[in-house]
């Protein structure tokens, strides 16, 4: 059996970036009603399983979330428990029928040291290089007015990071601002290709693939002769 510090190890310093688009790339989520029922779904889905998701985005026709969760072999239950809510929400709206996501979902572990407020910029900028806005904390339907505004929007559990901003409030949201503005073209290639873990060496040794998934390498103590 692993050792209760390398278990906790690991644990901490594991989370995952998920993302899913729809079925041709259609647009799913056309309007505020849209947004406000997968939020809700969010926070239904976040008190049952015990959910940390610490950014998260709803675009047109996708949305990625950045989460901790207690047991990762629960992730495809909790993604597909969520899929099928919101496409009987969307079918019973809209008059519609057939596949609404595009196969399965995406799902990349990011190390929680050094990489999780990077994902989380990654992430919130999604509608200011879609065009939709000009800066992340005005757009609606994301973490970044949680980090910016202040605003609880009943889904973002803060970053842990968040706190590295400064000791005071508002000049750690002001400084989120600038920080969000502030990227680069390597970072922005490491969160995009979601095939690929994201860490240092260490973190990455001790991952292995299972099913398809990326989850914590199991290792056990060495035998006595």
């Amino acid at each position: 059996m692993p050792t209760y510090a390398r278990k906790h190890q690991l644990k901490l310093s594991l989370i995952y970036h998920l993302y899913s688009r729809s079925n041709g790339k259609i647009p799913i989520f056309k309007n505020r009603e849209d947004c406000v029922c997968f939020i809700s779904l969010l926070k239904r889905y976040s008190l049952r399983f015990g959910l940390k998701i610490y950014h998260w985005v709803i675009m047109p026709n996708h949305y990625h979330l950045l989460l901790e969760l207690d047991d990762p072999k629960q992730v495809s239950k909790i993604m597909a428990g969520l899929s099928k809510a919101y496409s009987c929400y969307y079918h019973s709206t809209y008059s519609t029928v057939g596949f609404l996501w595009q196969g399965r979902f995406k799902l990349q572990p990011v190390q929680k040291v050094n990489y999780l407020v990077a994902c989380g910029r990654y992430i919130e900028r999604n509608p200011v290089k879609a065009g939709i806005i000009d800066e992340s904390c005005e757009y609606p339907y994301s973490s970044a007015r949680y980090y910016c505004l202040g605003e609880n929007d009943g889904v973002t559990v803060e970053d842990p990071e968040f706190a590295t901003f400064g000791k005071d409030l508002d000049f750690r949201r002001n400084a989120y601002m600038v920080f969000l503005q502030k990227f680069n073209d390597e970072e922005e290639k490491l969160f995009n290709n979601l095939e690929q873990p994201v860490g240092g060496k260490e973190f990455l040794r001790g991952l292995i693939k299972e099913n398809g998934r990326f989850i914590s390498r199991r290792r056990g103590r060495k035998r006595k002769n």
